[in-house]
């Protein structure tokens, strides 16, 4: 399955104008990356794949249609997954993809 296009131009309208922002095919989806560094995905299977601080993780994924990231049968600290219908107002999108973005800048560029 493809990424959602909508999805992926809601995500660059967020994200346009950021410094360092480059665009990747990943994971069969369509990533974007701040300096090197994935912060947002439009996910091959919905909805967002989503780079956070580890440490929030657990605080996050208590919220309705978010789950940790899974790669190969094993949970990614720090990685999660954002429903679409975690995403269906302009401002829960910029939410989610703004913390991607802080994650992301957090990082040594690469």
């Amino acid at each position: 399955m493809a990424y959602d296009d909508e999805l992926a131009n809601r995500i660059r309208e967020v994200v346009h104008g950021e410094r360092g922002l480059t665009e990747k095919r990943m994971f069969g989806g369509l990533a974007f990356l701040i300096s090197g560094n994935m912060a947002v995905s439009a996910s091959s299977r919905g909805g967002l794949l989503l780079r956070v601080d580890p440490a929030q993780t657990e605080s996050l994924v208590s919220e309705p249609h978010v789950g940790r990231f899974e790669m190969r049968g094993r949970e990614m600290a720090g990685w999660l997954r954002v429903d679409r219908e975690a995403l269906e107002t302009d401002d829960a999108l910029r939410r989610w993809v703004s913390r991607g973005v802080a994650c992301a800048r957090s990082l040594p560029p690469k």
